[in-house]
């Protein structure tokens, strides 16, 4: 960037900020800090050269497991010195976890120059400027949502998949969870944004897209429609040159069987479900507040392969949860038995304050919750490795992963993601790039991944390989859409 000094006589060259964003939690939060990252660029900040220090360093937070606090304060303190060794250096914390501390991050760590929430990503640019006008930290969380984070500009991590978000925001009153305190209540795009927002990615070459939100099939509640999130499929089904579209994540008591319908027969929806389960026991479902019981989670997969028998299913569950007996912890390994999710992500029960179940009595001992947490972890990997090794000889087609893609040193193989889901390691043929996709056949099936090391079937050179090679990822321009944010659809 040039300048020139007063006069106008003589150019003064100005360095262009760097920043860098580091993400904790979930989907979501990546997809915001993709925002947070084009909200920089539109600013004029650059992304920091790998192993450089940042101008800019932001941290968007999660708060859902108990170790949350530690983490970024850990974090906060190793960048400290850093800090001091770079004069004019910022650091700014947003996302959940600040939603949820607010001026306590200043309080513990003075070095902070911006604190944002979750319903202000947009502010962040501003608030930077301003701490550095007036050398003071700036706090600021907004109690509701003004701008749909999906209006604003976004720099994409990935140039063949993309996340988009549908909602924001969760109406449900789960007592272990923290996020609709921190999120708000549920809000719903209007579909035609939506569409706009996936059509202009495909543009783009983006050959995948994942609709995102807390709860996302209950999409609709916001403007009275109970089938709209089928409907949604349906519409991604009619977009040339969209090849994938996956979805995370349901919630069982408002998964209708229309949206299995439109799973099944719209060709580009991906035959694959991640639906949390929590617990088997229906007593602990009850003091979890997740209105729904085990048979009704059972019934909806049985629903779900009957009309996609190759359906990957996968799920969360929590261990430990206040008052869980070994009976209960039975009952949840009775459920996993019974549905065979092809994976799931397991999790100690965590207290989190201001939640109801941070009050609640017989909280269980950490021994006991370990000890159970390692058999129920034994029992899905069994399940899953017998799954993936009733897949060796069968052709799959694999999307090469723009970070997973890469060749392994030692075993010169790529990796990428099958239309179910699973994780599959293979040996390239050719120029293989990340945003190919390639057709291999399975020879060794292990619990968390799928190997392919015979000669590719097929390999398919793609506009998102293209791009991937030219260094080019998809740039939404945000409010350049031309759309309203939020309402009934259109």
């Amino acid at each position: 960037m040039v300048t020139r000094e007063a006069n106008g006589t003589s150019p003064v060259r100005q360095q262009v900020r760097t920043y860098q964003v580091r993400t904790y939690g979930c989907q979501m939060n990546v997809h915001d800090s993709e925002r947070l990252a084009g909200l920089l660029e539109a600013a004029g900040y650059r992304k920091a050269a790998e192993g450089s220090d940042a101008d800019v360093v932001v941290f968007n937070t999660c708060a859902v497991r108990e170790n949350a606090d530690n983490r970024l304060y850990g974090n906060l303190g190793h960048l400290r010195p850093t800090k001091n060794a770079h004069p004019g250096m910022q650091i700014a914390v947003g996302g959940c976890l600040a939603q949820k501390d607010r001026g306590e991050i200043v309080r513990r760590a003075p070095w902070v120059d911006v604190v944002f929430g979750t319903h202000n990503l947009g502010s962040l640019p501003v608030l930077l400027d301003r701490a550095r006008h007036n050398r003071r930290a700036e706090v600021e969380i907004l109690e509701s949502l003004e701008v749909f984070p999906s209006t604003l500009p976004a720099r994409r991590d990935s140039a063949h998949s993309g996340w988009v978000s549908i909602s924001v925001g969760c109406n449900n009153t789960c007592t272990f969870c923290i996020v609709p305190s921190l999120r708000g209540k549920e809000k719903d795009r209007r579909p035609g944004e939506i569409l706009a927002e996936v059509s202009a990615l495909v543009a783009e070459g983006v050959l995948e897209v994942t609709l995102l939100g807390q709860n996302v099939n209950s999409y609709g509640v916001e403007f009275g429609d109970r089938f709209a999130f089928g409907k949604l499929l349906r519409a991604c089904g009619e977009l040339d040159g969209l090849e994938r579209v996956r979805f995370t994540s349901p919630h069982p008591r408002d998964f209708t069987d229309d949206v299995i319908a439109a799973m099944a027969e719209t060709p580009n929806v991906c035959h694959q479900l991640h639906m949390p389960l929590q617990s088997g026991s229906d007593r602990v479902l009850a003091a979890m507040r997740r209105s729904y019981r085990s048979q009704r989670y059972l019934g909806i997969l049985e629903k779900v392969r009957a009309a996609m028998p190759d359906a990957a299913i996968t799920t969360d569950i929590i261990v430990g949860f206040p008052g869980e007996t070994e009976e209960d912890f039975a009952a949840t390994l009775e459920v996993v038995r019974a549905a065979r999710f092809a994976g799931a992500f397991t999790f100690q029960y965590s207290k989190r304050p201001g939640t109801p179940a941070a009050s609640l009595d017989g909280q269980v001992p950490k021994e006991i919750v370990q000890e159970r947490f390692d058999r129920l972890v034994a029992l899905q990997d069994e399940l899953a490795w017998e799954q993936n090794r009733a897949l060796v000889g069968r052709t799959v087609e694999v999307l090469v992963s723009t970070g997973e893609g890469r060749k392994d040193a030692d075993t010169h193989r790529m990796s990428g993601r099958a239309r179910d889901g699973r994780l599959v390691h293979f040996t390239p043929t050719g120029a293989v790039r990340p945003g190919d996709v390639v057709h291999a056949k399975i020879t060794y099936g292990a619990p968390h991944h799928l190997v392919a090391d015979g000669p590719l079937i097929a390999h398919r050179r793609t506009l998102a390989g293209d791009h991937f090679e030219a260094g080019i990822r998809p740039k939404t321009p945000g409010v350049a859409l031309g759309m309203p944010t939020m309402g009934a659809p259109r």
